[in-house]
């Protein structure tokens, strides 16, 4: 069905991908952990680690940090390619931040080092983002707080963000990282989505495409977080085929039985 959204009275699809980030949903539950994220930047800590579930809202939490933090004086640096080695995963930050340094792992180290002063005295503070950070080398993990130590480790000139899956807590707890761990101060464990999550993340997306009716029913509801489990990119995908199917058969309501369907056929469950 051409335009099916428009049978909802939407302006666009509800569950897409692209949404700017001043739109992007966060549950009340977790909220408190954007004003974390921005506290830590703005008091330059040295790290922050997140970790979670694939689809619980790290990148969310992330993107609405940063517009939390547009117009001020910080520059963020997004890496997600998390499975290089220590002098390539240094070569791709340079090469995020515009350095073009040589070859050698102590001038990717100096280069990017000296960046980082260049930006303090500049009185602008790099953050420096590293998605899926579960996958990181572990000759990387060995030098991340070397990275953060500047003036006798008596400045605070860099944070660094750790994004990953719940395995990178455990990696950071073990023995050998203690002296990276022991610079995290802001450390954040997302749990599980509850129902109270679903509903108001799908209640969110529907009101930002166009409209406030409850189009979904209470039960559709509470039968589609408990087949995804509450993970957004699972809801979106689901959500998305029960909102074509129903308007295909010219239904008002997302029941129950359409979402079973859905669900079924996606072999989620």
């Amino acid at each position: 069905m051409r335009d099916w959204y428009a049978f909802w009275g939407l302006t666009r699809p509800p569950f897409f991908k692209e949404l700017e980030d001043a739109l992007l949903w966060v549950p009340t539950s977790k909220a408190h952990h954007i004003d974390r994220i921005v506290g830590a930047v703005e008091q330059r800590e040295t790290g922050v680690v997140i970790v979670g579930e694939p689809g619980v809202g790290k990148t969310c939490l992330l993107r609405l940090a940063r517009h939390r933090l547009a117009g001020q004086s910080v520059r963020l640096t997004y890496c997600h390619n998390a499975t290089l080695g220590r002098r390539d995963f240094y070569r791709q930050l340079c090469h995020a931040l515009g350095l073009t340094p040589k070859a050698t792992a102590a001038a990717v180290f100096y280069a990017l080092t000296t960046h980082v002063e260049e930006l303090a005295r500049e009185q602008t503070h790099p953050v420096f983002l590293l998605d899926e950070s579960q996958l990181l080398h572990q000759d990387v993990l060995d030098h991340l707080h070397i990275l953060a130590n500047y003036g006798w480790d008596s400045k605070a000139l860099l944070t660094v963000v750790l994004v990953g899956l719940p395995e990178l807590w455990d990696r950071l707890l073990l023995r050998r990282n203690r002296a990276l761990w022991s610079r995290i101060h802001c450390r954040i464990h997302l749990g599980e989505a509850v129902p109270a999550d679903t509903v108001e993340y799908v209640r969110h997306r529907m009101t930002t495409a166009g409209t406030d009716q409850e189009v979904f029913a209470s039960d559709a509801l509470a039968l589609l977080h408990e087949g995804t489990a509450g993970r957004l990119r699972d809801i979106d995908r689901v959500a998305s085929e029960c909102l074509r199917r129903a308007a295909s058969n010219g239904h008002r309501i997302v029941d129950r039985a359409i979402v079973s369907q859905v669900l079924t056929a996606d072999q989620i469950r």
